[in-house]
């Protein structure tokens, strides 16, 4: 099966490595919620190219990058043969992760990946199977109350704003915008219900959540999520039953 990221890998690596500052803004937030590395067996779930991989590598996790991009995992592999950090990266899919044993990491991280996957309920259930008890799941996606299929900015002299339709219409959409990400691979939007909810069915606790405020260099670039949060980071702890 050719994964959608097969198609744009290189392009996508490119762009995140020049700097893409949504991606500077959300990893900070990520890496709060997961707290200390030291000694941890960790699962990068729908990793990509190894950019957050490596990162929780260097600062002491041991890692298992997983995505369903043959593409993106030959850039993490190439990676890794250059700068050696220890890291497996495995081709599997996140709605299921058959190629992964259960109650077998300590945490699970999916960095701006579930709104690409099409089952959600099937890819909670899963990461609640290969929690170890009460680990924990941190996970980062486009915020879903205000990156709809019908959104866009308004902006005049005034103000920034955001204006959101078709927000309880749930499913696949494609932006207009060909030379984004969401416009290369589409997205599937749900309701912050939709999500809440269903890490609850599969006994994934919310603890806690973050919604990145932009400043500094970003704010300047991207003042519209200076107003409104772009992104949504939200952690999990698996039920001890």
């Amino acid at each position: 099966m050719t994964a959608a990221y097969d198609a744009i890998a290189e392009w996508y690596d490119a762009s995140l490595r020049s700097g893409s500052l949504l991606h500077d803004l959300v990893l900070p937030a990520v890496r709060d919620l997961i707290g200390p590395l030291a000694g941890q067996y960790i699962c990068d779930l729908a990793c990509g190219q190894g950019i957050l991989t490596r990162q929780l590598a260097a600062d002491g996790a041991t890692v298992v990058g997983v995505d369903i991009s043959d593409k993106l995992l030959d850039i993490a592999r190439r990676d890794e043969a250059a700068r050696p950090i220890g890291i497996t990266y495995l081709r599997d899919d996140a709605q299921g992760l058959p190629a992964l044993p259960d109650a077998s990491f300590d945490g699970v991280v999916c960095n701006m990946a579930l709104m690409d996957i099409p089952n959600l309920v099937a890819t909670c259930y899963a990461v609640r199977r290969i929690l170890r008890h009460a680990g924990w799941f941190v996970f980062s996606i486009t915020h879903p109350c205000f990156q709809t299929s019908v959104s866009h900015w308004l902006e005049d002299d005034e103000r920034t704003a955001r204006v959101v339709g078709a927000y309880f219409v749930e499913g696949a959409w494609r932006s207009d915008n060909p030379a984004g990400v969401r416009g290369r691979v589409g997205s599937y939007h749900r309701t912050l219900s939709t999500y809440v909810n269903t890490l609850a069915d599969a006994k994934l606790w919310v603890e806690r959540m973050h919604e990145p405020r932009a400043t500094g260099e970003i704010a300047e670039r991207l003042p519209g999520y200076a107003e409104v949060p772009a992104l949504l980071v939200v952690g999990c702890r698996a039920a001890s039953t």
